[in-house]
């Protein structure tokens, strides 16, 4: 478990959790599932100390759930954010990862798709306080976690160029959530190459493409991230929402800050819109590629078919001369004659050779255009 308190110009850390709030600033408490369940009793006891009233169970049930798709909810004290990661893990899975299979291309598919980490968040953000539920080993979390401290360490210039400490627990839940979305950005890059080498492979009339169970569970993936970023659409929308309907300040500085919360949840709005842009341009690039590959197959055959028929239609005429001085008849003209055979050779070839031009001329076996 970590736990933050910020302030404009101040960070720290502590493992401890809280027995009252700062002078200035907020608290983040930061803590893995296990350890939300493990000290639930504890954590309900301080945002009761801290923020007069606890999370209700419901709520708690919805922290804990490891299959709850991305969503909002609130109350009149505080606000709940549930949102799926879409950034792609390196290590192993999480202990607390679901058991059950996550996503459609558990046994097959290329290396990137089996490496998406759609594990849920969840974000309480009370007034002063924001407790975050993150699975074991959170990226995202101890990614800003270092973000922050860099933030404290800056001078004032360069806080007041840009690495400014987050104002409120809704500006920090926000921020963690942009993370997480723009963690997206470097997969896109990764799945754009991977279906950019099959459709290079599927459009190769060289090659023989084979690795149709990839490609059936990379587009059953991408539907599967079509949906995550839907929900996630759906829970920001409902955050936006909600915002809106916020008490309007009684000074300016609360409004900016405000004014800002809004401006960043349009950001992060924006940003997931991105991602489901280009997740159903991949998904339809892939169908595409299919399409054309079959297409290009079904025309490849054509050729064939229709050389084969033109080489067939040549030799029907020579079987029949064939057949014709092939006859169990005593008198056949040019039977006995001492140029017979070549009479009938030379015929053979012409007719061969007339048909061919014949053939050549109504392109019947030229290859078409690649």
């Amino acid at each position: 478990m970590r736990v933050f308190s910020i302030s404009s110009n101040a960070l720290t850390e502590t493992s401890e959790l809280p027995s009252q709030l700062p002078t200035q600033g907020h608290v983040w408490i930061a803590c893995t599932r296990q350890e939300f369940e493990a000290h639930l009793a504890q954590i309900q006891a301080t945002l009761q100390t801290l923020c007069g009233l606890q999370l209700v169970d419901l709520h708690i049930s919805d922290l804990l759930n490891q299959h709850l798709p991305s969503h909002f909810d609130y109350t009149s004290q505080y606000d709940l954010l549930v949102f799926r990661r879409l950034a792609a893990g390196n290590g192993p899975p999480a202990a607390d990862a679901p058991k059950g299979p996550q996503m459609p291309h558990k046994h097959g598919g290329p290396t990137i798709l089996k490496r998406i980490d759609t594990s849920p968040v969840g974000f309480a953000v009370f007034d002063r306080v924001l407790l975050s539920v993150h699975p074991t080993d959170c990226a995202a979390r101890d990614a800003y976690a270092l973000r922050l401290q860099q933030a404290a360490a800056a001078s004032s210039e360069a806080r007041a160029s840009g690495s400014r400490m987050p104002a409120s627990p809704a500006d920090l839940m926000l921020r963690v959530v942009h993370q997480m979305v723009d963690g997206f950005l470097e997969l896109r890059r990764e799945l754009t190459r991977q279906l950019d080498h099959w459709q290079s492979e599927l459009l190769n009339p060289r090659t023989r493409f084979n690795n149709w169970s990839a490609l059936l569970a990379a587009r059953l993936s991408l539907h599967h991230l079509d949906e995550i970023c839907e929900d996630q659409r759906a829970a920001i929308q409902d955050w936006i929402e909600i915002l809106k309907n916020w008490p309007d300040a009684d000074n300016p500085v609360t409004q900016r800050e405000h004014d800002l919360l809004q401006v960043r949840s349009r950001d992060v709005l924006e940003h997931i819109e991105r991602v489901v842009h280009h997740v159903r341009r991949l998904e339809q690039s892939a169908e595409t590629a299919v399409q054309m590959h079959f297409n290009a197959q079904g025309n490849r055959t054509n050729d064939i078919m229709r050389t084969l028929t033109a080489l067939t239609a040549i030799f029907l005429p020579l079987n029949l001369i064939a057949s014709v001085f092939g006859m169990n008849f005593e008198f056949i003209p040019l039977i006995h004659h001492t140029w017979g055979f070549w009479w009938a050779m030379a015929s053979m070839l012409g007719v061969a050779v007339t048909l061919v031009l014949v053939f050549w001329r109504k392109r019947y076996l030229a290859r078409s255009g690649r």
